[in-house]
């Protein structure tokens, strides 16, 4: 049930898919420009629309179906519900003539069950493509240190080890970017998934120093201001969050980030994940600006780092040293761009699978440059 945007699909893909399609393409007819439902939304108005059409489980349905999610309804605040009657507003909105719905308080649940067990469908480059549910790859459970990198291909979900896994042994994926230190990464699956993970790095702390590394001077700054600064750090981001959402214009988002890095820079390390978290950011814009040069620097300083903090065969540090060949290749610096899309291949042909349409698409870039 992927709904992934501007991905060409083939034309018995399209026939197969055609009564989702039209449930979408009537009420954008409607609509014209002031179509919008957001992805969450039509994400739930495909499944039930399939729910309609296909009685029985579905082919990703084998060991769960969509009905036996976990909805944690009885642990939502009260913003989270008031989120989620948004939705259905915005459902009744947009495919009221193309529908039949259940009731308000089934609606409630059905969202409640997309919002916790959704995944992120992204392209090599982890570009955002689109939403998805994958009923039985939603039953594995979190771990921060994973020993499966779930990747997609097409509308299908694949699961490849990155570790040994004994038989016997749990399967455990990661729901969340795991760039972050245990404090801010357990925040984040109270907030979306309602648990406190106890793996092994959760318990240790083990990467932490390094993740919150301190900029080395005569003088180390206090425990008080390395607490305020780490306040401020987790409040820019938000702000920056924000302010995406709300369109600033690129220069702005690009002075957000440069101001927050030097502010950081006076306690932070360079290999602070918070300083690299707002490199990241900085970097997208200039990609978006098509500042290349600028591109190419911010990527530089954040790729060492990248590969300690984050775990082995990560789709993060693979898509960053991507990014990294294809500027070098653009700026006509083939030796550094061979080295770094061989890198990205390494790691992508673990996590994707040597076959896989990405893989073979950047050792055709090597071929033609």
């Amino acid at each position: 049930m992927a709904t992934p945007q501007n991905v060409p699909v083939c034309p018995s893909l399209k026939k197969q898919d055609w009564p989702l399609h039209k449930l979408e393409c009537s009420a954008m007819c409607v609509f014209g420009q002031n179509w919008n439902p957001s992805e969450t939304v039509r994400l739930t108005a495909r499944i039930l629309a399939k729910q309609k059409t296909h009685t029985g489980r579905t082919e990703s349905e084998k060991l769960l179906s969509v009905k036996e999610f976990e909805s944690h309804l009885d642990k939502l605040d009260n913003e989270k519900k008031e989120l989620i009657q948004n939705d259905i507003s915005a459902l009744h909105h947009f495919y009221s003539k193309h529908i039949d719905y259940p009731d308000n308080a089934a609606l409630v649940i059905l969202f409640a069950q997309v919002n916790c067990n959704g995944f992120t469908i992204e392209d090599e480059e982890l570009s955002h493509l689109g939403s998805a549910i994958f009923p039985d790859v939603a039953l594995m459970n979190h771990s921060c240190c994973p020993n499966v990198i779930v990747t997609y291909k097409g509308t299908v979900a694949e699961v490849r080890a990155v570790q040994e896994i004994e038989p016997g042994d749990e399967i455990f994926t990661s729901y969340i970017d795991l760039l972050y230190p245990t404090e801010d990464r357990n925040d984040r699956l109270r907030d979306s998934y309602f648990f406190t993970c106890d793996c092994r790095e959760c318990i240790t702390k083990g990467k932490d120093k390094d993740k919150l590394e301190i900029r080395k001077l005569n003088e180390p700054p206090s425990a008080e201001a390395v607490r305020d600064m780490i306040k401020y750090a987790r409040n820019v981001i938000e702000e920056f969050r924000r302010a995406k959402h709300y369109k600033y214009i690129l220069c702005e988002l690009l002075e957000i980030c440069e101001l927050s890095l030097d502010k950081m820079g006076s306690v932070f390390a360079e290999s602070n994940v918070y300083m690299l978290h707002m490199m990241y950011q900085a970097m997208g814009v200039c990609l978006y600006m098509q500042d290349w040069e600028g591109a190419l620097r911010y990527g530089q300083k954040i790729i060492k780092p990248y590969s300690k903090h984050y775990p082995s065969y990560s789709l993060n540090v693979a898509s960053m040293w991507l990014k990294l060949g294809r500027l070098y290749m653009g700026l006509e610096n083939r030796p550094s761009g061979v080295k770094a899309l061989k890198k990205a291949i390494a790691i992508m042909e673990i996590a994707h699978g040597k076959d896989h349409p990405y893989v073979m698409e950047i050792k055709k870039e090597l071929e033609t440059h």
